[in-house]
């Protein structure tokens, strides 16, 4: 437990030291914000900073610091590092700066803001690598909370509609069709911030369950400083892609831009972007302590690590039936507030792709039809066994983790540009350039699948070993490649201001 207290403390402290570095660095000013200068009373939108602050926490939230954090409970109480540094020191530099580059360039999407700073050659990549990334996180954000919803009403004793999973798969996307098309200030600006509340309590209730329960011990990083997964999968890179969203997520950049759209001022980003990853960091944090005191990894391995019936499991332990109904709400909208906002992220990157306009209801209806239709057809084929949802997943992991490095070495040339401290970006952008690249020659739905030891095992392809002699120099070699292309863009161009 005091290793979990320690790692708390520094999250916490980071957001009042480290954050505020990252905030001198950038160095907001009074100028007149898009919100306060376009406000098109659709998607730019002045509201209060509690709420920018809600929303935002919803919005890059979803199934990643409970799922995730879960399933990195695996590798054991190891991953508590990764969440504390992870989330200081990379994860909410990356949210900061997605944020406020967009915030400096209209509100404009993620694509278009590494257009501004990579090439074109680059925003077209990230153009199409983020829509697809966006209606992934929504099918994912719809499937889950489907799977929570038909396990709650089921463990409840029903046996009626409620326990259809696909029942709750079309209202959910009924939904996220609604939240995509209206104003951003007319469900998400009214309902996120009573979701938000509801989240943060949950997040308090596992932990408090957890302390004052003495069948449950947080074990310590120092005597368990090892790979305790039951399989075990390494440490390098699957825990640093597993996690994502507790630590670090390219996905944020594309919902940051969402909110840079509603601030009044610029002095407001230290607390919605910094902020909200800090505390999604703290989310993680209970539930992979959670997940570390609760089950021994292979208990944990077998309910499914991150999946619907350990997340019930771990509320019902941990605050009764009582607090059990609050616990789910929480985590149901947990995702449901994500998987809508990635849809709307898809729709407003493809308007600044398209150029299609935004502020009539034709305009909204050309992209919001097509982006659903995709994420209903995926998230229906889930639900009728067609499409494996732990695929989605993986898929959307490496990626997720793939987009945060661009946005990272994106914002290192803004910084450069702007003749201040590029290295705060440049550092983790070269870390993420290795995780990826490493995970993309060892994830068996990547190059793993050629690259690992297989065997036969009863007429089956099974994998037996990871090929790590080949995978982790040639991401370290990666890692240096993109750091050595960088330092060298730099020698060609002035830094302007």
């Amino acid at each position: 437990m005091i290793s979990f207290l320690i790692c708390l403390a520094i999250l916490i402290g980071g957001y009042f030291t480290y954050g505020k570095v990252v905030d001198s660095t950038f160095g907001p000013d009074d100028r007149e914000t898009p919100a306060v200068r376009i406000n098109d009373g659709i998607d730019y939108v002045v509201m209060p900073q509690w709420k920018l602050f809600l929303v935002q926490l919803l919005n890059i939230a979803g199934l990643g610091p409970i799922f995730g954090a879960l399933s990195g409970a695996l590798w054991g109480p190891v991953v508590f590092l990764w969440i504390t540094f992870g989330t200081i020191f990379a994860g909410s530099v990356h949210d900061y700066f997605s944020g406020m580059l967009s915030e400096r360039n209209e509100g404009a999407s993620i694509s278009e803001i590494t257009g501004i700073y990579l090439g074109n050659g680059m925003k077209n990549v990230m153009r199409v690598f983020s829509v697809v990334l966006l209606v992934m996180v929504g099918t994912v954000f719809a499937v889950g909370p489907a799977g929570l919803l038909q396990l709650l009403f089921t463990n409840a004793g029903m046996t009626n509609i409620l326990t259809n999973k696909m029942f709750w798969l079309i209202i959910i996307l009924i939904y996220y069709f609604i939240a995509t098309f209206i104003s951003v200030d007319k469900v998400i600006g009214k309902v996120y911030p009573v979701f938000g509340i509801c989240l943060i309590i949950m997040a308090v209730g596992v932990a408090v369950g957890v302390f004052t329960n003495s069948d449950y011990v947080i074990p310590e990083i120092w005597s368990h400083f090892t790979n305790m997964h039951p399989s075990q999968t390494p440490i390098w890179s699957f825990m640093f892609i597993t996690v994502a969203c507790g630590a670090i997520s390219g996905f944020h950049a594309t919902q940051s831009p969402l909110m840079a759209r509603c601030m009044k001022s610029e002095r407001q980003g230290h607390m919605v972007f910094y902020g909200a990853m800090v505390s999604e960091g703290i989310i993680a944090l209970i539930w992979a302590a959670a997940g570390c005191a609760i089950y021994e990894g292979a208990e944990l391995l077998a309910m499914g690590a991150g999946g619907p019936t350990a997340v019930y499991d771990i509320c019902s332990k941990t605050m009764g039936s009582i607090g059990l109904v609050l616990a789910m709400l929480g985590v149901i909208a947990c995702p449901i507030t994500s998987g809508d906002t990635a849809f709307r992220s898809a729709r407003l990157t493809l308007a600044d792709w398209l150029k299609v306009e935004q502020k009539s209801y034709m305009g909204r209806l050309k992209l919001c039809i097509p982006v659903l239709g995709v994420g209903a057809f995926l998230g229906i084929g889930n639900a009728l066994g067609k499409i494996d949802y732990n695929v989605i997943w993986r898929y959307f992991s490496w990626s997720n983790q793939t987009l945060a490095m661009i946005v990272l070495w994106a914002a290192s040339m803004y910084l450069f540009q702007q003749k201040k401290n590029y290295w705060i970006t440049a550092v983790p952008a070269t870390f993420m350039s290795a995780v990826s690249s490493t995970y993309f020659l060892l994830g068996e739905e990547c190059l793993g699948q050629f690259l690992n030891k297989h065997e036969l095992v009863d007429g089956v392809r099974k994998l037996v070993g990871y090929n790590t002699v080949i995978a982790y120099p040639v991401g370290i070699i990666f890692a240096a490649a993109m750091l050595f292309l960088f330092i060298r863009a730099t020698k060609k161009q002035p830094a302007r201001i």
